[in-house]
């Protein structure tokens, strides 16, 4: 399912796995590219084929085809904001067509708040993705460090359901407690980003990616203006 949004110049393009995320990522577009449009593609069974079937070959497909049809629409930027899907969508750069996936930015500062990196996911799958991004960025850093991981039990099951609140909150239940024994917290997928207001008074910074993301796509637009016309 793909969603124009019309604008002045440039046109970046965001892959959803959660249709959620349409309306705030278009939020973040119109604060940090207000001049570009934006085409939004959003496939929820996308995300399910990783969980269930987790065959490259088949996830690679799916999400090719995806971009490719961003490509057609004009973008000459994606950001893919599943951070299980990152990876793949991350190698698929090319071909006049740059791929940011959502937790690279997030990331790449968590690794120099301090040694000890405390990551909460929802889902199992988004580990090892996220895990194989901290340990690329400190290596480029530089940095040691450590990595606690915590799958944080029924909160998918909370978003699945479309409660927010349940699923924000049990998120913030686990940072508070993951930050005791971390100099940073993150929280992995962009979902996780309201529960970060929850915890207001947590001494340990608590990294959330939509934002950064969409910061980093800025500044590619910035640095690569648009070639023309699509």
């Amino acid at each position: 399912m793909t969603h124009p949004r019309n604008g002045a110049a440039g046109r970046v393009g965001f892959l959803h796995t959660a249709q959620v995320h349409e309306a705030t990522f278009e939020a973040l577009a119109r604060e940090y590219l207000p001049s570009a449009s934006t085409v939004h593609r959003v496939d929820p069974d996308a995300l399910e084929l990783a969980r269930q079937d987790g065959t490259e070959e088949s996830v690679r497909a799916v999400v090719a085809a995806h971009l490719a049809e961003l490509r057609r629409a004009g973008c000459e930027v994606v950001l893919c904001t599943c951070s299980t899907l990152g990876e793949v969508a991350e190698h698929l750069s090319g071909d006049g067509l740059e791929v940011v996936r959502i937790d690279r930015p997030m990331l790449r500062r968590a690794v120099t708040l301090g040694p000890r990196i405390g990551v909460l996911v929802a889902l199992a799958s988004t580990v090892e993705p996220t895990s194989r991004v901290l340990a690329e960025e400190a290596v480029d850093a530089e940095a040691g460090i450590t990595v606690e991981v915590s799958v944080v039990e029924g909160a998918w099951d909370a978003f699945l359901a479309g409660d927010a609140e349940a699923y924000h909150s049990s998120i913030a239940q686990a940072a508070d407690r993951l930050a005791s024994r971390s100099d940073v917290v993150v929280l992995a997928q962009a979902s996780m980003e309201p529960a970060a207001a929850l915890l207001t008074g947590l001494a340990t910074p608590v990294l959330t990616s939509p934002r950064s993301a969409v910061e980093a796509v800025a500044l590619i637009q910035i640095s690569s203006p648009p070639k023309g016309p699509s």
